[in-house]
């Protein structure tokens, strides 16, 4: 949801300028060049709860010019020549697209061909070495990721987008009927105002779940904003969350699965982000978040079905190990801030059972608005972490 400003769009050919300037001065005397990133990985995020998400710590990856590097520098060269051209003409593209127009450059011309990306995880890979290189964000250098924000319904939400000509657009979301709005993953000018007081944002792990809670009327009853985060939540699902936080100052409450997938994968990324968007977190965060559910103790009071992990399941048994990692080596469990989170996380991996949120809705299959019950009266009984 960031807005590149003019000067950074000055800065970072200055700084790309600069970077290819020390390269070949090294080349011309005979020096090995090395390139060094800022290293995006949790052994190098810090976190502090009073900031309230993983930032970058001091440690930088260094690449120096050897056989076995020269085609990891050669193609960030390349690809960061596309990515100036998008700043100097005001070009956009996709991550996607950017693949296949470095492929076209490499068809094109029989000398780029040795820089040639076997499929899009080398593009998007390199890409993220330049912006690790330059500190700077993808959006930047005005490249976005092909998904979109969570589809966000509400009664009470209006949002006015002012465009780059200056004109503005109003959107009223109770006017959009079964519609959800759905920010985009670019950068948006938008205000967000309220028609009445919001009383809350619910932040739903399933997309799914979302649209269910809304056909049954739960944005009709409360003064709320009720968002689809469809898993693990985009840069567009977290700058829109950040936004809300930020400007409406409203409680946000996740809802989403009881198990160590969601805990460290889902929730984390949304409340401080992750270990490798540490140059990115500050405006893709909502520290404000606060996890609803399902909870331990839901499982009993509720009387949820709950069963167990299977270890023997490769996704499962990965998600096991990271969170005995998470627990040893991530600072934000390790933050005494984050306690109640922490105990939750010890508790799914001595328990080794997982509850969905879908759980909710065989409470009473014969009361559709149950699930819905459920989570208000957890919100004014203050059941959340």
């Amino acid at each position: 949801m960031a807005k590149a400003s003019a000067a950074i769009d000055q800065a970072i050919p200055k700084m790309s300028k600069e970077l290819c300037n020390r390269l070949l001065m090294d080349l011309e005397r005979a020096k090995r060049p090395v390139l060094y990133a800022t290293k995006c990985s949790l052994d190098n995020a810090v976190y502090n709860h009073k900031v309230g998400y993983l930032t970058p710590g001091e440690k930088k990856v260094a690449t120096e010019l050897n056989v076995s590097s020269v085609k990891k520098m050669s193609r960030a060269i390349f690809m960061l020549e596309v990515l100036l051209r998008n700043i100097d003409t005001g070009a956009v593209n996709t991550k996607r697209e950017l693949y296949y127009i470095a492929k076209g450059y490499v068809k094109g011309n029989s000398k780029f061909k040795p820089l040639d990306f076997a499929d899009q995880d080398e593009s998007d890979s390199t890409i993220d070495f330049i912006c690790e290189l330059l500190e700077c964000y993808r959006e930047e250098v005005n490249c976005y990721a092909n998904d979109r924000g969570g589809q966000t319904y509400s009664q009470q939400l209006v949002v006015t987008e002012t465009m780059t000509d200056g004109e503005t657009a109003v959107i009223d979301l109770s006017k959009l009927g079964t519609s959800p709005f759905q920010p985009k993953n670019r950068p948006q000018s938008l205000k967000l105002t309220a028609r009445k007081k919001i009383d809350f944002c619910l932040i739903v792990e399933s997309e799914g779940t979302a649209n269910t809670l809304v056909a049954n009327g739960f944005t009709k009853r409360h003064n709320c904003i009720l968002l689809g985060a469809q898993g693990v939540p985009s840069n567009a699902v977290r700058g829109w969350c950040k936004l809300i936080q930020d400007q409406l100052e409203v409680p946000l409450y996740f809802f989403g699965d009881l198990d160590a997938y969601t805990m460290q994968n889902i929730f984390r990324t949304l409340k401080a982000g992750s270990a490798a968007s540490l140059i990115r977190n500050s405006d893709y965060s909502a520290p404000e978040v606060r996890f609803l559910g399902v909870l331990p103790e839901d499982i009993k009071k509720y009387d949820l079905l709950a069963y167990p992990v299977r270890e023997n399941d490769a996704a499962e048994g990965r998600a096991l190990k990271k969170a005995q990692d998470a627990l040893r080596n991530d600072p934000f469990f390790q933050d005494k801030k984050n306690k109640g989170l922490t105990e939750i996380l010890s508790w799914l991996l001595k328990q080794k059972i997982r509850c969905e949120q879908q759980a909710y809705f065989t409470v009473n299959p014969l009361d559709p608005t149950m699930p819905e019950k459920i989570i208000i009266e957890k919100i004014k009984r203050g059941s959340y972490v």
